[in-house]
């Protein structure tokens, strides 16, 4: 009964005890690493995906905005304009008669693949599409596909 109100002091600590640290293990490191490891190889292929869908996204506003500039450019100077695809190099030319060229080289800015069903098509003075029936442009890098529909009159859709 005594022992309730009577409260008896703790053992004293060994003076070993006190400055001693508890050092990570190289099993624990092995472990961690291990665990890293494993994490990052359930995020990679969700992350590579989606840097495959935005490189394929972009490379296909580039292509829309060439054909609409080379509309653009075929009212304006009342003449015929070019767009030219190089499948092996994976780029498209816009070619502008006393204008020069523009070339936005798709593979190595973006790394994607570009497949035409023709070589190229043409604006007329009137801004009309010509060799554009059934134009199909696919541009692909790993998994993501894009395909652009360009029609009769030279619209591009997707």
């Amino acid at each position: 009964r005594w022992a309730r109100w009577y409260r008896i002091p703790p053992a004293p600590i060994p003076s070993w005890r006190m400055f001693h640290r508890r050092a990570t293990t190289l099993v624990e490191l092995l472990l961690l690493l291990a665990l890293i490891g494993t994490m990052a190889a359930l995020a990679l292929p969700p992350i590579t995906t989606a840097l495959d869908r935005a490189a394929v996204r972009a490379a296909s506003q580039d292509v829309e905005t060439l054909f609409a500039a080379a509309r653009e450019q075929a009212l304006a100077r009342q003449t015929i304009v070019w767009v030219v695809f190089d499948g092996a190099a994976a780029s498209v030319r816009l070619r502008i008669p006393g204008g020069g060229t523009r070339t936005r080289a798709l593979g190595s800015i973006y790394g994607v693949a570009l497949h035409a069903t023709r070589d190229s098509m043409s604006y007329d003075h009137r801004g009309l599409g010509r060799g554009a029936a059934n134009l199909t442009v696919v541009l692909v890098r790993g998994r993501a596909r894009a395909t652009l529909v360009v029609s009769r009159l030279g619209r591009v859709r997707r």
